[in-house]
Order: structure tokens, then sequence, then C-alpha cells
């Protein structure tokens, strides 16, 4: 049998006492004390991006966060007030309006452009090909029996803007542009889970539906659309379409739509380190198109498939942060 020595057990106890000392010193600190607060809205590319950014935050940075499940224009007011630190994805064409505002007063800054987005007016390819003359929003008077609203069989249903959104000012003001009061109803899902799930199961029946959505979504990616043509685009039309007091509003094509991330400033001054993180987060459109697909198929909640996207996609969220940061992240996975 052997014996360690006693200066050797007290030598080993040192060395584990200087390690433990030297992990504790590598360990992140986070720029803030309180927990970081995300704005949590409900549709799956913001789920899973604010689910992607805390877990960064919190095993890169050494940060607590803390999310509010809100709606498009309340989470910009929470933003300015500072009840919000990070507003994850905001879509510019929804809220050029309030934004403008908003950014005006020097209380939110817009600090990282996530991708470009796009929105229109659509029909499922088996419509356009039932009814080959519909070929724009503006034909949709001459169809309205085709798209009967069972609430109001003498008109048609359109299928705006989940209530509540930013899109949904844009859309009823679009809506009212083309003089559809009179040969459609305007619907207006109360959620965007409501949204997409009467939507599938038209699209499943192979029932006509007419609706407005936004890409990149699962339901895009999932579903063979056809885009209604509209005007052309006219940057002060839209500027009217994006107001909840446009007086007279006039059609015109949605633009590509500029999706960004949004802090309040007060934030951004006390965390620069977050800050230039957040400001670095941008995703390609096919990486984010091939992630909401790997959601829809997987049936997986935004906290397993924000963990599956830093698992699988390296390539795009290590140039966010530093090599130190990205190493803690990927240590947790």
């Amino acid at each position: 049998m052997r014996f360690t020595p006693v200066k050797t057990l007290a030598a080993v106890a040192v060395l584990f006492a200087f390690a433990g000392t030297a992990q504790a010193a590598d360990a992140p600190q986070c720029e803030i004390k309180r927990p970081v607060t995300f704005g949590a809205m409900n549709w799956e590319s913001n789920l899973v991006l604010v689910d992607v950014e805390r877990f960064i935050m919190e095993k890169g940075y050494g940060c607590k966060t803390e999310t509010l499940p809100t709606e498009t224009l309340p989470a910009l007011a929470a933003l300015e007030r500072g009840d919000l630190d990070i507003n994850t994805e905001i879509w510019l064409n929804s809220v050029a309006d309030p934004w403008d505002r908003a950014e005006k007063t020097g209380k939110v800054k817009r600090i990282g452009d996530l991708y470009m987005g796009a929105e229109g007016w659509y029909i499922p390819r088996y419509t356009a090909e039932r009814l080959p003359e519909l070929k724009s929003a503006a034909d949709l008077p001459k169809f309205k029996d085709e798209f009967k609203d069972p609430e109001e069989p003498g008109k048609g249903r359109f299928y705006g803007c989940p209530a509540g959104w930013g899109c949904e000012v844009t859309s009823n003001n679009l809506f009212h542009a083309l003089k559809l009061d009179d040969t459609y109803t305007l619907y207006s899902p109360g959620t965007g889970a409501a949204q997409k799930a009467a939507l599938m199961s038209a699209y499943k029946r192979k029932q006509n539906v007419v609706f407005y959505y936004w890409s990149p979504t699962p339901l895009v990616g999932a579903m063979d659309l056809v885009k209604l043509d509209m005007p052309p685009y006219d940057a002060e039309k839209h500027k009217c379409l994006t107001s909840s007091k446009c007086a007279k509003p006039e059609a015109s094509a949605y633009p590509d739509n500029p999706v960004f991330t949004a802090v309040n400033t007060k934030f951004s001054q006390e965390a620069p380190k977050l800050t230039e993180f957040l400001s670095k987060v941008s995703v390609p459109l096919p990486v984010i198109n091939e992630t909401l697909a790997h959601m829809e198929e997987s049936g997986d909640d935004s906290n397993a498939v924000a963990k599956w996207f830093l698992k699988n996609k390296p390539d795009v969220w290590t140039k966010w942060v530093s090599a130190d940061v990205a190493g803690r992240v990927q240590s947790a996975l």
C-alpha cells in the first residue's frame, strides 16, 4: 500500500484552490446586475431569435435574462419607456411612422439589421389555377363569391394581419384604399397562431382563401402560394399606409421590409459589449427559412430550436461574438 505524503496532499489542495480561483476569475461578469429584458413577440422567427440571443447572453456573457410577452406597437412603447431593453425584430415598414417618432425622442436606437423581410397578399396556387383572371388585389371584388365569409355570406373574407400587430395598420389601410369594404369583410385573427391555424386548415381542404402574410415564415415555406399584384410602390403613399391617422389611404405595393434590432438608449450606454453583440446579429434568409422549417417539421419549441441553430449554424453566429464568448456558448450546448 502506498501513502501520499502530507506535503503532497497540501500541494494538491493549494493547486485545486488556485484552479478554483482562476476559474471564478474567468467566469464572465455581466455588464448589468439586473436581468436583461427582451420583448417576446409571438411569431416564430422572433421566438427563436430571442431564445438564441438569451442563450448567448446567459452562457457567454454571464447575464440573467427575462422576456416580456407583448405585441409590436406596445413593445415599441415599452422600449421607449425603458420597460424593455431589447426588441430583437422590428419590421420597419409595418411601424415606420411610430418608429420615426420613437427614434426622434433619442430614447431608442436601431443597432443591427437582421435580414430583409417581405410582405404581400396571397392566394394558394390551386386558387390561382381555378381563377386565372384573378391577378391583382384590385380584381378581388369580382371574385367575392369565391371567398365567402361564413359569418356574412354576401361578402368575401379577407384575412388581415393579427390584431394588435404593426402590420394591422398597413393591411387595414390598404384594404380601404382598394375599396374592398362593400365586397369583403376584413377579418383580423386574434393571434398569429389563430391566423396560421385558419389558413393551414383552409389550405389542407383546398378551399379558396385570400390573406395577408409575411416571410420568412414556416407557413409561406410550407404552402405553394401566388402573390397578388399591387399598384407600383410609392414611398409617400406607403408612408401614409403605415400611419393609423392616414386620412386618405392610396394603394401601393409593399416594399422590401428591413428587419432590424433596436435597444433602449440607456441600456446601450450601460451595456456596450452586449449592444455590440446585438448589433452584429444577422441571419441569411436561407438560414432563417431552414431554421423555421425545422421548427415546423420537428414540432419543437423555440428554446429547443434555438439550441439546434446554435449547434448546427456556428458559421453564422460565431461571427457575432468574440472567440472566448463563442467557446463558453459551445461548451454549454
